[in-house]
């Protein structure tokens, strides 16, 4: 019965303990910093189940400390009070380890052995640290029994102590000078070590001067939010105002905190703003003569000028005949200083066929115009000189076929030339030009080739029994001018020549005869050769 009354009380005792606990608890959950007034009582109890110290599960963890940064003590300063329920029952010690205590930074936080009041000893820094987790023991002195270790999270919180810092100074831009209002070239950011959940690291942007002020004070804005640069202005203009100097700034805050400040040099490039332009005059038109039958003559030079960047895409010439120049006759490339197009011709021109041509050339740039603009073109009107041509045999070679054995002063074959040189009235005349055999003549007036002396198939002058001869034209013009035509002559074969033995003296003994091979040749063709017939004549016919 006495034995049942103990464990009435005891278990009545644990309960109030247990209540005691939970209320302490429940204000200790609603701290929300380390208030100095509140830190000196506030206390986190070690609950026990039982008057017994005794290892056993957590029931409840310490809600996170939260610690101003840059603050300046006194030091130690207090933090909470570490309390375990058993301290009423045994003599407790109490101690801290992890980061801040027995791990690095060392010594950053202590806690009294004897009441469990935690101490933070010097000025923190979130920007090097902004959390440290600590265990909390309570041990019994004799060191039999010990709570399970109680996790403490210390949280630094940060201040706005931290100025913006732009990432470069100065940041470098360009913009085409044709650029539009609203076109977006560059982009400037600046940095804050500060807590980028928190408006300390909330940072704006902003243009403060713009030098020089001209054409327009406002000739660029820039994003606040995301440091975006772009025109703000008409006017850009890269020969007055090469370069503007603008002056920014980045502040925390939203704007409001601390300000850094920063530069951004924007350089005006050249944009293909103006279109190239032929020299000469306003009419801008070309008149040349170029003689007929050349290739690769220069027709005419146009120069142009151009008021882009000398040198850049923008400035360089090209040049393209966009009408006149059907068949092809005419290139225009542009010259060695970029700002000259040179018209050459790449077909034989014909006088005959048309003497003139009228092209028209456009001028453009390496690239295309940044803005619509209107195209520079120039005529060129093509005056083709007539040359004395030559009288041309048509066609330029003739084959015939004759017997080698036709008769001396045979007509072979008319072969005549034309004189292409239709505005000219010209006599054409005759002669042979190349005759190796010297079997032809022709006659001068008509072209008509005849037999001057007898052909033979077997000459050395017949290749591949053909024999050619070269007929001269000539006109009468002050500067004559000569066309040539090949006549080839396919010589037929006929039974012209002997057989040959070729062993002129044979030697037979009476006594001891043996057989002799003659060897027969004949120089006429199949037909009139082989197979042949030998036989003995004079007195070696008498047995």
């Amino acid at each position: 019965m006495h034995t049942e009354y103990n464990m009435i009380v005891i278990l009545l005792l644990a309960l109030l303990q247990i209540l005691a606990n939970g209320v302490e608890l429940s204000a200790w959950q609603n701290h929300k910093g380390p208030d100095p007034e509140e830190a000196a009582v506030a206390a986190a109890e070690f609950p026990a189940p039982s008057a017994v110290l005794r290892r056993r599960k957590r029931e409840w963890v310490i809600p996170p400390i939260n610690i101003q940064e840059n603050d300046r003590g006194p030091f130690p300063k207090h933090l909470i009070k570490i309390k375990s329920s058993y301290a009423k029952e045994v003599k407790v010690v109490y101690s801290i380890t992890g980061e801040g205590a027995d791990q690095d930074p060392k010594g950053l936080f202590t806690v009294k052995r004897n009441d469990g009041s935690l101490y933070v000893t010097r000025t923190l820094d979130r920007e090097a640290k902004d959390k440290y987790v600590l265990q909390a023991h309570a041990i019994a002195v004799d060191g039999e029994d010990q709570e399970d270790p109680m996790e403490i999270i210390v949280y630094v919180i940060d201040m706005n102590d931290n100025t913006p810092v732009f990432t470069q100074d100065p940041f470098l831009g360009s913009v085409p000078v044709a650029s539009a209002i609203g076109f977006e070239f560059m982009t400037v950011t600046a940095a804050d070590t500060d807590d980028p959940n928190t408006d300390n690291a909330d940072v704006r942007y902003s243009i403060i001067s713009q030098n020089p002020q001209q054409p327009d004070p406002v000739m660029f804005v820039i994003n606040p939010v995301t440091g975006a640069i772009r025109v703000n202005a008409v006017g850009l203009d890269r020969e007055k105002y090469p370069e503007y100097t603008l002056k920014i700034t980045a502040g925390d805050m939203q704007g409001k905190g601390r300000v850094g400040t920063g530069t951004a040099v924007i350089t005006i490039t050249d944009s293909n703003d103006h279109a190239p332009q032929f020299e000469k005059t306003l009419v801008r038109q070309y008149s040349v003569s170029v003689p007929e039958n050349e290739v690769g003559a220069v027709v005419v030079k146009l120069p142009v000028t151009d008021e882009d960047e000398p040198q850049s895409p923008a400035w360089t010439a090209k040049f393209r005949i966009i009408s006149g120049n059907n068949g092809g006759f005419f290139a225009v490339n542009t010259g060695p200083d970029k700002q000259e197009g040179i018209i050459t011709t790449v077909k034989p021109l014909d006088f005959e066929q048309n003497s003139k041509f009228t092209l028209l050339v456009v001028v453009e740039n390496d690239v295309p115009f940044a803005k619509p603009l209107t195209t520079s073109t120039a005529t060129v009107t093509v005056n083709v000189l007539d040359v004395n041509d030559a009288p041309v045999f048509d066609p330029e070679e003739k084959i015939i076929s004759k017997r080698e054995d036709v008769a001396v002063g045979s007509e072979l074959i008319m072969y005549t030339a034309t004189d292409p040189d239709t505005a000219r009235t010209q006599k054409v005349t005759y002669r042979v030009g190349s005759d190796p055999a010297g079997w032809l003549r022709v006659d001068g007036e008509t072209g008509l080739v005849k037999v001057r002396s007898p052909m033979d198939r077997e000459s050395p002058f017949v290749k591949n029994y053909k024999y050619k001869a070269l007929i001269l034209a000539m006109d009468d013009d002050p500067v004559p001018a000569t066309g040539t035509g090949t006549l080839a002559i396919e010589l037929e074969d006929v039974n012209d020549n002997a057989p040959t033995i070729e062993e002129k003296m044979i030697r037979v003994c009476n006594k001891q005869s043996a057989l002799v091979l003659l060897s027969v040749t004949d120089k006429d063709g199949p037909g009139f050769a082989a197979p042949y017939r030998v036989e003995l004549r004079g007195d070696s016919r008498n047995p």
